[in-house]
């Protein structure tokens, strides 16, 4: 009964968004959730006639491209999608509606190799310490998953010292693109944005002991142009309806 009644409140929002004068949404995503978004974004809009402007870029960190570095400098935004605690900060600095704030997904770090290379046993923690120590370039991004690799994940493993001189954060582009074109032996990112990389193999997600789970989510700004229609937007994605495009791109669902 409740699968039916999310159905219906999912049919009507988009019943109402198709009748209601169309409308077109400035979109923010990051990287992790941003392959469910390719496909159930233009999904959205067939149904409701609204379309999607989507700017891409990383939750956090120096580059013009940020989330919150777009905001700072005035740009338009209905929908923000990124990583839940930087949401989080967004909200507590008044630029997205706190009532807005909806979750989406839940992401784990994996790692690729070049296709064709041989491909580790990283299913254990000894396994991924044996590899790491065995690779000769190391890879991870400059987000979230990147600021865990670095800060966290080697110190754990012991073999922080070991790994400095042959990591290295890779800015704007996805790792295992530097990964594929054999720039790097090994490389670290959300799962979901590994998947979707030509030339890179898909070796695992990190073992549970040592993972770090990142919660996506989605809000409105407050400044937002089009919140009803921004609200209809969130309430698709999060739909139990569009959790199978959301595992299919590497991303778990939220428990409800």
């Amino acid at each position: 009964m409740r699968k039916v009644l999310h159905a219906f409140a999912l049919l009507a929002c988009a019943s109402l968004g198709s009748v209601a004068h169309a409308e077109q949404l400035r979109v923010m995503t990051s990287g992790g959730f941003t392959a469910a978004y390719q496909i159930l974004g233009p999904k959205f809009a067939a149904a409701t006639g609204n379309t999607l402007d989507t700017a891409l870029g990383p939750s956090m960190g120096q580059a013009p491209e940020a989330i919150p570095n777009r905001l700072a400098r005035g740009e338009k935004a209905d929908v923000v999608i990124m990583v839940g605690y930087a949401l989080d900060a967004l909200i507590r600095q008044g630029k997205v509606d706190p009532a807005s704030r909806v979750e989406l997904a839940d992401s784990r770090i994996g790692m690729v190799v070049r296709a064709g290379a041989p491909i580790p046993d990283i299913s254990s923690v000894e396994g991924l310490k044996k590899t790491l120590l065995g690779a000769r370039s190391v890879a991870y991004s400059d987000s979230a998953s990147g600021v865990y690799v670095h800060k966290q994940l080697f110190k754990r493993l012991g073999i922080e010292q070991q790994l400095a001189p042959k990591a290295s954060m890779i800015a704007k582009i996805p790792v295992a693109t530097v990964v594929a074109k054999g720039d790097y032996q090994v490389g670290f990112q959300q799962v979901s944005e590994l998947l979707p990389v030509p030339g890179a193999s898909f070796v695992g997600k990190l073992p549970e002991a040592v993972q770090s789970v990142t919660r996506f989510a989605a809000g409105i700004p407050t400044h937002a142009e089009h919140p009803r229609q921004a609200k209809a937007l969130l309430a698709y994605l999060a739909a139990p309806a569009a959790q199978q495009t959301v595992q299919a791109t590497g991303l778990d669902s939220v428990s409800r």
